[in-house]
Formats: C-alpha cells, sequence, structure tokens
C-alpha cells in the first residue's frame, strides 16, 4: 500500500468512516493534537528514566491510539465498532499518581518546568495534553463525543504533571519553583 494518496492535496482529508472534511476541522485539529502527545511520549520514553515509567508510558500511547481513532470518527456508528477506551485506564492513572504522589514534597508554588531534560520533555507532553483538551471541547460545541474521552485526557494531564515532579526526585533535581517578585 502507498503511503500517498494524493486525496488530500486540495486541503480536505477523511475521517474514519469515510466521511471527508477540511484539513482544519476540529475533529482533525483534535486528534492532531492527540498524534502530537503521542509522538512526545514516545519521546519521553526514549529517555533513562526507568522501566516502570517505561511501561506506564507505553500503556499510556495504547490508550491514546484508541483515543485519537474515536476523536477520528465520523460519526457514533463509527465509533461503535472501534476499541473502547476504559474506565479502568482512568483509574490506573489514578492509581500511579497516588503512588509517586507519596514521595513527593508537599508543592506550595506554581512550579517553572525545568531542571532536567527529561522533566522538561514531561511538561511538554502536558501541556500538549491541555492543548488536546482544548480542542476536544471546541469539537463538542457542534458534535457529540464519549465523555470518557474528556475525563482520560483530564486525568492524563494531572498523571504527567505528576510525572515530572517524580522524574525531579528520579533524577535528584531541584523543581524550579515560581517565586513572584511582588512590587511594593
Amino acid at each position: 500500500m502507498k503511503i500517498y494518496t494524493k486525496t488530500g492535496d486540495k486541503g480536505t482529508t477523511a475521517l474514519v468512516g469515510g466521511k471527508r472534511v477540511v484539513k482544519n476541522n476540529s475533529r482533525i485539529e483534535a486528534y492532531g493534537a492527540a498524534d502530537e502527545l503521542i509522538a512526545y511520549i514516545g519521546l519521553l520514553r526514549d529517555h533513562e528514566i526507568g522501566k516502570a515509567y517505561k511501561a506506564n508510558l507505553l500503556k499510556i500511547q495504547e490508550d491514546l491510539m484508541v483515543a485519537s481513532a474515536i476523536l477520528a470518527a465520523a460519526d457514533q456508528s463509527v465509533i461503535d465498532n472501534l476499541p473502547k477506551l476504559s474506565e479502568d485506564s482512568v483509574v490506573e492513572l489514578e492509581n500511579e499518581m497516588d503512588r509517586m504522589e507519596q514521595f513527593l514534597p508537599t508543592l506550595n508554588s506554581f512550579l517553572i518546568p525545568g531542571g532536567h531534560p527529561s522533566v522538561s520533555v514531561c511538561h511538554v507532553c502536558r501541556t500538549i495534553c491541555r492543548r488536546v483538551e482544548r480542542c476536544i471541547y471546541t469539537v463538542l460545541e457542534t458534535e457529540e463525543m464519549p465523555e470518557i474521552i474528556m475525563v482520560y485526557f483530564n486525568r492524563l494531564s494531572d498523571y504527567l504533571f505528576v510525572l515530572s515532579r517524580a522524574l525531579s526526585v528520579h533524577f535528584n533535581v531541584d523543581e524550579i519553583l515560581w517565586k513572584p517578585v511582588l512590587d511594593k
């Protein structure tokens, strides 16, 4: 099978199910941002972060592939025939956050991303995940979507924040706290 089809040369592409839409359609924006997140999580997984974190991130990438397929679906009849994103995936994220938070210091400030390349990439993943959430809300202005999609991305962005903190501990680097200077 050839990768190039030439069907998108005039600014349209097909959703799963065959419906053609313009390339800046809100669903295309949403699953494009999700695809970017999958790629950046792959980049983070390629860092030397430990086997357990790598395994969790691979599972997340697999969940994101399912979510992307749902985001790319033309309608509910197509979604009904796709793999499902499970509430168990949300619970796994919550359980992993609870586990990581047990050894994290109390946080009383906003964080400035940085301190180690893996921590920084994790923050990039978190911000892309937040963008996916915003894109999904744009889709929801005109279309319906399974509620689990929003729940999953919301929880995933929280997970990525906690993971960034856990990676700071893992690499023994100080978190960079934001200390605003107030004019007097």
